[in-house]
């Protein structure tokens, strides 16, 4: 496994407009996306093989993507169809930009950093989000983010419960709640699992009235892709719902990231706002504190920083990324 092919979240589908491109970056590439006629998003080096301007410059013209400086254009999956300056030239098939795969899901565009066209991506590769497939639950994306932090110490972040009494005080913990249950980790195909983590929470969702214990799954899924699984307490109206947060990354740099949730919830009470808002204040609580760890990287060597029972999830996602070969945004 290596970073270049994995699929990482980039934009929001809506950003993707049909008649101008957008730029992005992924793994320190600059990358622009931009629709064809059929409204399918293609993702290419944001560079021009001619003489190197940035084609996200560019615009959208007849289904092509069309260079700001001498007007080549470009079909979907890279090949160069029109040099203005040469109207009977036929451009070779070498004369080319390299395009990624790129496909949509979870409201989100996902690219991965290698040549090809869309419709060579393989879907099932995408990392799970269970959830989704549940048409009962409400879907709500909140975000981007963008984070002074790599994304392994973000997901790290997002797996760890014992900083609520602090982080999140009067929120997701208590001062004088932070003894940390035993819970169970374990190795999936796909990345680590945690079960039976329980925490007192003063309010866990927007409705709480009063502090109640809370019983979460977090799963990682792809090495900067989490899954956080919320099973109601007992007695409640949910009781038997599994709603879930998934958290996407996008490694924009080794120490630079941007950060999607996506809700899947069964509050159908409140406004998207009002969802998003909740966790908006739950995530910047967390942002100045990601963004102030030092080594900015995540230390895969088990003896770079001190550790506690309690970790035991942040040491299996560790070690999980060091047998996975990850590279970007550790040390």
């Amino acid at each position: 496994m290596t970073e270049n092919t994995l699929w990482h979240p980039v934009a929001q589908s809506h950003e993707v407009l049909q008649d101008a491109p957008l730029s992005v970056k992924l793994l320190d590439q600059a990358v622009v996306l931009w629709r064809n006629n059929e409204g399918a998003v293609q993702a290419f080096v944001d560079r021009c093989p001619h003489r190197g301007a940035r084609l996200s410059m560019g615009r959208v013209e007849n289904g092509h993507l069309e260079c700001p400086y001498h007007g080549w254009q470009f079909a979907s999956g890279g090949q160069c169809v029109k040099v203005p300056a040469a109207p009977d030239f036929v451009p070779p098939a070498t004369q080319r930009v390299k395009s990624f795969d790129v496909q949509e899901a979870y409201g989100l565009v996902w690219v991965r950093l290698q040549e090809g066209e869309a419709e060579n991506a393989n879907a099932a590769a995408l990392p799970a989000f269970a959830a989704e497939a549940d048409a009962h639950l409400r879907k709500v994306n909140c975000g981007p983010y963008d984070v002074a932090a790599s994304a392994p110490r973000i997901i790290e972040n997002f797996l760890d419960m014992s900083h609520f009494g602090f982080v999140h005080e009067g929120w997701l913990g208590s001062r004088d709640a932070t003894a940390m249950a035993a819970y169970k980790v374990e190795s999936t195909a796909t990345g680590v699992l945690a079960t039976g983590c329980k925490a007192v929470q003063p309010q866990s969702n927007l409705h709480s009235t009063s502090a109640a214990e809370v019983e979460y799954t977090y799963e990682v899924t792809a090495p900067y892709t989490a899954v956080l699984t919320k099973i109601p307490e007992e007695g409640t109206s949910k009781q038997g719902w599994r709603e879930q947060i998934g958290l996407f990354i996008c490694p924009i740099t080794p120490d630079t990231s941007r950060v999607w949730f996506r809700l899947a919830v069964a509050d159908f009470e409140s406004t998207d706002a009002q969802l998003r808002e909740f966790q908006h204040t739950i995530f910047v609580q967390d942002q100045p504190v990601l963004e102030s760890q030092l080594p900015k990287a995540l230390p895969l060597d088990p003896r770079a920083e001190m550790h506690s029972a309690a970790d035991r999830m942040s040491s299996a996602y560790r070690r999980y990324l060091r047998a996975s070969g990850i590279t970007f945004g550790v040390c």
